[in-house]
């Protein structure tokens, strides 16, 4: 997995995501479902794309686009459990025509314990690879 510099601002802008762990999260002896990171890795995603100006409704809405998750690659390095405040990281790492890959994270107590890489890409309503806007490259560059 491609290890990024988390405390480094240099190259890019890291998204910070806070929340915490609840019983539905959970299995029944209070430790996170394995599969539940990847919802808690979309909300940071989401959140990091609305503080860029980004809106899932107004891609679909004004111009028929859509994100896809094409790649995610995981790494499960510790539990989380119940009650736990947890915070995704989320840094785009690259852009191309019609794709965006991030690294993320999502730590407790600045500790590592899950690591994502993951690439989304822009398709149309028929399902198709399709560039990205102009607008939202340039919001994800800056």
């Amino acid at each position: 997995m491609h290890e990024t510099n988390w405390t480094s601002t240099a190259t890019a802008f890291i998204h910070r995501h806070p929340f915490r762990v609840y019983i539905e999260d959970t299995d029944s002896g209070g430790i996170v479902y394995y599969a539940n990171y990847l919802r808690f890795a979309e909300r940071g995603r989401t959140e990091m794309l609305r503080a860029a100006g980004i809106s899932h409704a107004d891609m679909i809405a004004c111009h028929q686009l859509f994100l896809a998750v094409r790649r995610c690659e995981v790494d499960y390095l510790q539990p989380a459990k119940l009650d736990d405040t947890l915070v995704v990281e989320s840094q785009v790492t690259e852009i191309s025509g019609a794709t965006v890959t991030l690294a993320q994270r999502i730590c407790r107590d600045g500790m590592s314990l899950v690591t994502l890489m993951v690439t989304i890409a822009c398709i149309n309503a028929a399902g198709r690879p399709t560039r990205l806007p102009e607008q939202m490259r340039r919001a994800l560059q800056a």
